[in-house]
C-alpha cells in the first residue's frame, strides 16, 4: 500500500502535467479542483475545531476524529497531487527559459 501512495504521489503529477500540456482546459479544471478542493477541505478543518473549542473536549483523539471524514482526506489528497503537479510544471517551464537565452 505505501508503494502504491509513493508512485501514485510521482506518477499522477506528471500525468496532470501531460493532459495540461496536451489540452489547455486541462489546467482550468485542475485549478477549479484545487480551489473547490481548498474550500471543502479548510470549511471541514475549521467546523471540526470549532466544534472541539466549543464543546471543550480538546483532546488528541477529538482532533484526530477529522482523519475518518472522507470528504477531508480526498480534498487533502488532491490538493497535495495539485501542489506536487504545480511544482513540476513550474520546473519546466524554468527550465525552459533558461534554454532559451
Amino acid at each position: 500500500m505505501i508503494f502504491l501512495l509513493v508512485s501514485g504521489s510521482v506518477i499522477i503529477p506528471i500525468i496532470m502535467l501531460f493532459f495540461s500540456l496536451k489540452w489547455k482546459g486541462a489546467e482550468l479544471v485542475f485549478n477549479t479542483l484545487a480551489l473547490l478542493s481548498a474550500l471543502v477541505f479548510g470549511n471541514i478543518a475549521a467546523a471540526s475545531i470549532y466544534r472541539i473549542l466549543k464543546n471543550h473536549t480538546v483532546f488528541m483523539t477529538s482532533i484526530h476524529a477529522i482523519f475518518l471524514n472522507s470528504a477531508f482526506l480526498s480534498t487533502g489528497a488532491y490538493l497535495g497531487i495539485y501542489v506536487l503537479y504545480k511544482l513540476l510544471a513550474l520546473t519546466l517551464n524554468v527550465k525552459q527559459r533558461t534554454m532559451q537565452k
